[in-house]
């Protein structure tokens, strides 16, 4: 009996063929592409079908996929084809939950910066503005759009050429080349699977298929915390609504929890909560005053 399965990709689902593909294909480095729509409305999004195919001339291509479920495409590849810019931010580990929080599907014209709770910086170049808190951002000019096909999971290869290139000084060694620890770079892998560079797999549930209340509807007490990360409020913003004050009550009293005006360890508590991906819980605690 073999112990190989063989598939011809006409024989399944473009969903199924998107599932192997991408489980068997990583780790995926992430373009966190920032672009601007015809009215100059910001908008950000990750894309992991990407890589560097050129240094003289630079160039970094991503591919936006035309959504598999509706065949609808995404409001990066719509900007891109009318602006002709966009600036790529790479993702390291401090900012992998807001990242993730800025896939979520929100209206066009949502500013997916604020939503996430990531700095828009100005560019020196191109219009669509860095990521601030990204360690590395090519601002690039687009050169080519180039579609796979017009279905359902077809990709549209977005060729852009890089004019300027921002390096965070705290990820460079003393010869001003980029430390591969210190950038602590992220990728995607299979499911909800990712990869850290320097440590191994982790992983960080997709946003929920609705929309989530974003960063910018954390209350600002805890948006200002001193503890919590920005990842730990990327997290927190992916819900859809809060608990009840009868849920975070009933919450407290099962865990011996009591209220406190003692804010940095309330926020504490949330925190180890948030480390083992349990947002509701966390949320019940940051409640419970």
């Amino acid at each position: 009996m073999s112990n190989t399965v063989s598939i011809s990709p006409s024989e399944v689902s473009t969903a199924k063929i998107h599932g192997y593909l991408l489980g068997a294909i990583g780790p995926r480095p992430i373009a966190f592409a920032s672009t601007l729509d015809s009215g100059g409305r910001p908008n950000l999004s990750p894309f992991s079908f990407f890589n560097v195919f050129s240094a003289n001339p630079p160039i970094l291509i991503f591919s936006s996929s035309r959504r598999v479920r509706d065949n609808t495409t995404k409001h990066t590849l719509e900007n891109v084809l009318t602006t002709k810019e966009v600036v790529v931010n790479i993702v390291n580990y401090d900012i992998v939950q807001q990242m993730s929080l800025s896939s979520t599907e929100y209206a066009k014209g949502e500013n997916e910066f604020v939503k996430s709770g990531l700095t828009m910086l100005d560019s020196e170049i191109v219009k669509p503005y860095r990521v601030a808190e990204s360690p590395v951002q090519f601002e690039c000019k687009v050169t080519k759009v180039e579609a796979l096909g017009n279905e359902g999971g077809a990709g549209n290869l977005i060729f852009s050429e890089v004019v300027k290139i921002h390096l965070n000084k705290a990820i460079l060694d003393e010869n001003g080349n980029i430390n591969q620890y210190k950038i602590d770079q992220v990728a995607r892998m299979g499911g909800n699977w990712y990869s850290r560079a320097n440590m191994g797999m982790f992983e960080v549930p997709k946003p929920i298929a609705t929309l989530g209340i974003g960063v910018d509807n954390i209350p600002e007490e805890i948006r200002l915390s001193n503890v919590l990360t920005g990842n730990n409020l990327g997290m927190l913003g992916n819900i859809e609504k809060l608990p009840s004050r009868d849920e975070i009550d009933a919450f407290l009293l099962s865990k011996g929890i009591r209220k406190s005006t003692n804010i940095e360890e309330l926020h504490k508590k949330a925190q180890h909560y948030l480390n083992k991906n349990d947002i509701l819980s966390a949320w019940k605690v940051l409640l419970a005053n």
